[in-house]
């Protein structure tokens, strides 16, 4: 197993970083269809060779908006969340980026920058691939250029979500159900009844600022939405049982 050296401004704010014995990406029940670790096995082993497995406690920064992407970082497990800023220190939640997504991509291909910061929510099971190592190996599969490609269109996908929520749902309880099915689709469990469960990762104040207005509105709409029997919260989980009902708001 190659040797990866974690970025040093990770190590730095993280001296208790840990690593772990990789678990086997083909053997791993967090895969999911079009995600960049649902590569054909053979392909799989060969990225395995250039990562191996880091630990994040909950609530810590992984990188930051602005910082040099010298690695991109594939989620095995957990959740993390990646926010923007602007020069005034007003801060946006760009979205929750769950097992199976890759982090980094764009500005690695680019050789740039993060264009986002990213901060676990919960603990983080990561694979860092160095930018050199990931070009190389790039170079070598074309389903892996493939998949990248597949991934950055993706996250423009995700971008144009964001951005409609904000910008065309003209209602509060609209742009509250708009995020939930997004979170759903993203982060979220599709079940065989056509509902979506996924844990509920962010305060009702983050929900507030995705979906511009205020906490108190949020838990208002929230507790309309589960007396109408569309969602239900229990243990911090969440179930969306009529995502019909939410998207005919949108």
């Amino acid at each position: 197993m190659a040797d990866i050296q974690i970025p040093v401004e990770v190590q730095r704010r993280h001296k208790h970083l840990a690593r772990q014995a990789p678990v086997g990406c083909a053997a791993c029940a967090n895969r999911r269809p079009g995600w960049f670790c649902s590569l054909g096995s053979a392909v799989l082993a060969d990225l395995e060779l250039a990562t191996s497995t880091i630990t994040l406690p909950a609530q810590a920064s992984l990188f930051a908006q602005g910082e040099d992407a010298r690695c991109l970082y594939l989620i095995c497990g957990g959740y993390l969340k990646l926010t923007a800023g602007s020069p005034n220190d007003r801060q946006m939640i760009v979205r929750v980026a769950g097992p199976g997504s890759m982090l980094g991509l764009y500005a690695v291909l680019s050789h740039g920058v993060y264009e986002v910061s990213a901060e676990s929510l919960t603990t983080a099971q990561l694979r860092p691939v160095e930018r050199d190592r990931f070009l190389t190996f790039l170079r070598s599969h074309k389903e892996a250029q493939m998949r990248a490609v597949q991934c950055i269109c993706q996250e423009y996908r995700f971008a144009l979500q964001d951005a409609c929520r904000i910008a065309l749902a003209e209602t509060v309880a609209a742009r509250l159900g708009r995020l939930l099915l997004e979170l759903g689709h993203q982060i979220g469990e599709h079940l065989n009844d056509g509902e979506f469960r996924f844990p509920l990762l962010l305060t009702h104040e983050e929900m507030a600022s995705m979906a511009c207005t205020t906490r108190e509105t949020v838990t208002r709409t929230l507790g309309q939405f589960r007396k109408d029997g569309w969602i239900s919260i229990e243990d911090s989980i969440v179930t969306l049982h009529q995502p019909d009902r939410l998207q005919t708001l949108t």
